[in-house]
């Protein structure tokens, strides 16, 4: 029996030199670092690794520097236009000196998270409620600063803030909803005339500019219809011309005998009619007696000889001169062709006009 009892009283101490040893052994993780404190009194903070403090007397708490990540609860707040919001935010803080986030607050998370609700309600209550949701960059910037402030004696640094929510009161977001409405009802009007307006002053302006190439149309039709008409009558009359100067030179080398052969041949054409009645005028007896003549004693007119054509051009004149200049087809195609330049130099200048038109 002594044996197992002197076994047992070993195991015994071994259990408790392993415990003691243990408890002397303290390991801190890369993003931690701890505060060891013997017998109630602060000696260090202990770093990352193994670290050998004293057994059994001594107290090491572990803190952690790693970001963390706070929700401040929902609130309900008062705005400056008394309107009731909901607020809720989002906390990021780090530890930055452990000492005095164990040995100046309490809880600094607890703390951290009531002084933001603090410190909220305050901003908040300051601003209009359409100043809150149109600056919510510039309210997680003022409450950022002020919580870094104030937990900086913590050693808790504050990195952002952030407003998650604000949710306003029913009869609030009620009336909000009206207003939106309203307001974009008063933007459709508004779009609407400004369309009616821009449509009014296009179809005028198109009337407009309708008008003035119609009149131009209008006048370059009347032009080129006078244009035409004038070099019309310009070429009739001088082929009216042409043909009695050529009935001249003809009639200058015809004899009396010619002339009563002609003269018969228009009495036998009126004969063809179908008219039951023929007037003849009172010149028509020197016609008789032409024929007359012809009939009865043409042997005693002499006829004219191929020898007198000299003295028919120095008495008539040239036929070539009398004829004059007949125009080509390629003449009168380059007139035409003028014209054309003209019309097309006309509507160029009625373009130019139009294009220097005020815009809308």
């Amino acid at each position: 029996m002594s044996v197992d009892i002197l076994l047992a009283v070993v195991f015994v101490v071994m259990i408790a030199a392993i415990v003691i040893i243990t408890s002397g052994v303290k390991i801190v993780q890369p993003y931690e670092q701890a505060i060891y404190m013997r017998l109630g009194k602060f000696v260090r903070v202990l770093g990352q690794g193994l670290n050998i403090v004293c057994p059994l007397i001594n107290k090491v708490v572990k803190m952690d520097l790693r970001t963390e990540v706070l929700d401040v609860p929902k609130q309900e707040v008062i705005t400056k236009d008394n309107s009731p919001v909901n607020v809720d935010a989002v906390i990021y803080i780090k530890v930055t000196d452990p000492k005095n986030a164990f040995f100046e607050v309490t809880d600094y998370r607890l703390a951290t998270v009531n002084l933001a609700q603090t410190t909220l309600r305050s901003i908040i209550g300051e601003m209009e409620l359409d100043e809150i949701l149109s600056s919510r960059e510039k309210i997680n910037l003022s409450l950022r600063d002020i919580l870094d402030e104030s937990t900086d004696k913590w050693g808790v640094k504050i990195e952002a803030v952030e407003i998650r929510e604000v949710d306003p009161a029913r009869k609030v977001k009620d009336s909000m909803e009206e207003q939106t409405s309203a307001e974009r009802r008063r933007r459709a009007a508004i779009l609407q005339a400004d369309g009616q307006k821009r449509a009014a002053i296009l179809e005028a302006e198109g009337k407009k500019k309708s008008r003035i190439l119609e009149a131009e149309g209008l006048r370059q039709s009347m032009i080129l219809e006078a244009e035409g008409k004038r070099l019309a009558t310009i070429l009739e009359g001088q082929g009216e011309a042409q043909k009695l100067r050529i009935l001249s030179v003809g009639a200058a080398s015809m004899d009396s005998k010619a002339l009563s052969v002609l003269s018969m041949q228009t009495i036998q054409e009126v004969g063809k009619g179908e008219s039951s009645k023929i007037f003849f005028p009172m010149e028509v007896t020197r016609l008789v007696e032409g024929i007359s003549e012809y009939v009865g004693s043409a042997k005693q007119v002499p006829d004219r000889e191929v020898s007198d054509v000299d003295s028919i051009k120095e008495a008539v004149g040239n036929p070539d001169d009398i004829l004059g200049p007949i125009p080509t087809p390629e003449e009168i195609k380059a007139e035409t062709d003028k014209l054309d330049a003209m019309m097309k130099d006309e509507m160029d200048d009625v373009d130019e006009i139009v294009s220097k038109e005020p815009r809308v």
